[in-house]
């Protein structure tokens, strides 16, 4: 009773240790992005800036928006940087309960996993983002002009960014699982159906309900979904001599 307390003691602290180490990479990442607030924002506008020649600036209709965007806009920054830090931090806390071969994949892990997430940022920044953009810009005219509030428009962006990092984080998890022997390859294609629904709710919802704007997220998650198949099957034939 004693020996199981002490254990489950030892890994709660080593936890906290993760997740400290974890969120003070997260705090140093996000105090330089705020010391550098201006050309971190303006890299974030300028999709909308491009998307209509119409718009010249962005506003704020109360006063504390602006400060309160910066520092939403910093810590995204923040925790988009240190993603694969958290990715490190996540493998070695639960490295310890792994064979010594497996330990070894570590290196393999943490690039893999952070090399989607980058990927998905990307899309969603220089493919997703300005597509949307300009669909709904293009009802900006003479007779209708464009405000946008810097606030919502930035949350957006973050929303779309952050979903697309995720969304490409699907292979990666499909294919951990079937190497930790949680689920097997079938139970993703017996599942097909379900996880796609299940993915166009998810669009709808980091679309906040645009059904354009979910579409086109959608339509990664399903190619994601796929290659995870794929590569679960793969793994799955690769892992059968060793057994």
């Amino acid at each position: 009773m004693n020996t199981a307390a002490v254990g489950i003691t030892g890994h709660l602290q080593e936890l906290r240790r993760r997740l400290m180490i974890v969120l003070a990479g997260v705090a140093v990442a996000s105090s330089l992005a705020y010391y550098w607030i201006e050309s971190v924002s303006g890299f974030f506008m300028a999709p909308l800036l491009h998307a209509s020649p119409l718009l010249r600036k962005l506003v704020y209709t109360n006063l504390p928006e602006a400060f309160v965007t910066y520092i939403k806009v910093a810590l995204f920054t923040g925790v988009a940087t240190t993603f694969p830090l958290f990715i490190q931090q996540a493998w070695q806390y639960i490295a310890p309960g792994l064979h010594r071969h497996e330990k070894g994949f570590a290196a393999s892990v943490v690039l893999f996993g952070s090399t989607l997430f980058l990927a998905g940022l990307l899309f969603g920044y220089f493919v997703a983002l300005p597509g949307m953009l300009r669909f709904f810009m293009q009802y900006a005219g003479p007779d209708l002009q464009p405000l946008p509030r810097i606030g919502p428009y930035l949350t957006f962006v973050a929303r779309v960014c952050i979903g697309f990092g995720l969304a490409f984080e699907i292979p990666f998890f499909m294919i951990m699982a079937t190497r930790g022997g949680l689920l097997d390859r079938r139970h993703f294609s017996d599942k097909r159906w379900c996880s796609y629904f299940g993915m166009a709710m998810l669009a709808m919802l980091l679309a906040a309900g645009d059904v354009f704007s979910a579409g086109l997220l959608c339509l990664p998650l399903v190619a994601l979904y796929e290659a995870g198949i794929l590569g679960s099957g793969l793994f799955s034939r690769r892992s059968r001599p060793a057994g």
